[in-house]
């Protein structure tokens, strides 16, 4: 089989991407497969790169050069094709979308791989879609019945035409601290946190840097606890995992430049604690239509209280990254993981095919 390795693209989250996509090349069993790269470039050209067979040695191969023409270059060179051009292949494929970020891990990419009739690993358009969009990730949790930390959604319309009214919004519901997060996007990119009313006009500036719409969320002091989740119908999650920080704002740099954090495995927390933060995940999970993978972020106060922070459809799989360390730590390396997370995104698309065999 052939597995499609997508990374790249358009988001903010492009060389997180990369190194996520490096990490999953060293961990493939190339006895059962082989690796086609596909990279998408920041200006969403799609390149298709070599074919790999064994492991790259370093990451450079996923560097790759090309010219407007499609002619190769010097260096690691690909050619530039049209994106359905992944879908001629006469052997059995499945694409593996190690996209981070919008126009890759928000439904994007996924509504043209069901279009093109190909399988993938993780989550379909709308479980994507929503947990992309934090603002629709409140909103589902909230029916759920999953505790949150109080937040007030403010779009950029509603800011350019009532700049006062959003200010009372925020400071009536809310005290400061408060952290200004844009809707729809990830790895800490865009937010900021406000102590008083001029950071706060600041960090939306910030947030609409990135998108339209933004939520302000009640900054609390707590610890950063962390469930990795897989699974299909049959969901099974991870004890949780702690982010220790050595610094106050784990922003983008924190997690992928200086890494400035530790991961406590498993997290020094009661046991009612982690009973509860595994079942908020997996209510979360199928709340929103999960598949494949996710994990969920928590906070957790000093007085043991909860919140599910949020859930991510395509979390990173750099070696600092919680998720596949978290498997890891329960017994499941990380080449079978990545074999589990293939088989699931196959048994997925058997069974999407079958819905349309009945109509």
């Amino acid at each position: 089989m052939k597995i499609i390795l997508l990374y790249g693209g358009r988001s903010e989250e492009h060389d997180v991407s990369i190194l996520s996509a490096y990490s999953i090349l060293k961990a493939v069993y190339y006895n059962y497969y082989k690796v086609q790269l596909v990279f998408i470039s920041k200006e969403g050209q799609w390149v298709e790169g070599p074919l790999l067979t064994e492991a790259p040695k370093s990451e450079d191969i996923l560097h790759l050069t090309w010219d407007t023409s499609g002619e190769r270059t010097e260096g690691f060179t690909g050619k530039v094709i049209q994106p359905g051009a992944i879908q001629k292949d006469e052997e059995e494929i499945i694409v593996f979308p190690v996209l981070h970020g919008p126009n890759g891990e928000d439904g994007t990419i996924q509504g043209f791989l069901e279009t093109i009739n190909v399988p993938y690993v993780g989550a379909g358009v709308l479980t994507s879609a929503c947990a992309m969009d934090k603002i629709m990730t409140k909103y589902i949790l909230q029916a759920a019945g999953v505790p949150q930390v109080p937040y007030v959604p403010v779009l950029e319309s509603q800011w350019k035409e009532n700049p006062r009214k959003v200010f009372e919004q925020c400071e009536g519901s809310l005290l400061y601290p408060m952290f200004i997060k844009p809707a729809n996007m990830g790895s800490s990119v865009g937010i900021t946190r406000a102590e008083n009313r001029e950071e706060l006009q600041n960090g939306l500036a910030e947030a609409y840097r990135f998108d339209s719409r933004a939520i302000v969320e009640q900054g609390i002091e707590a610890r950063e606890i962390e469930v990795a989740v897989l699974g299909n119908e049959d969901v099974r999650t991870t004890l949780p995992g702690e982010i220790v920080k050595d610094v106050a704002f784990y922003d983008y740099n924190s997690k992928y430049i200086d890494n400035k954090i530790t991961m406590q495995i498993p997290a020094e927390i009661p046991e009612d604690v982690q009973e509860k933060a595994q079942k908020y995940a997996k209510i979360a999970y199928r709340m929103l239509g999960g598949s494949g993978l996710s994990r969920c972020d928590f906070f957790l106060t000093n007085k043991n209280e909860l919140f599910l922070n949020e859930l991510n459809t395509m979390p990173g799989f750099t070696q600092f990254s919680m998720y596949p360390v978290l498997w890891e730590n329960t017994g499941l390396k990380y080449s079978d993981l990545i074999e589990e997370l293939i088989q699931l995104g196959i048994n997925r698309y058997k069974q999407r095919q079958s819905f349309f065999a009945h109509k």
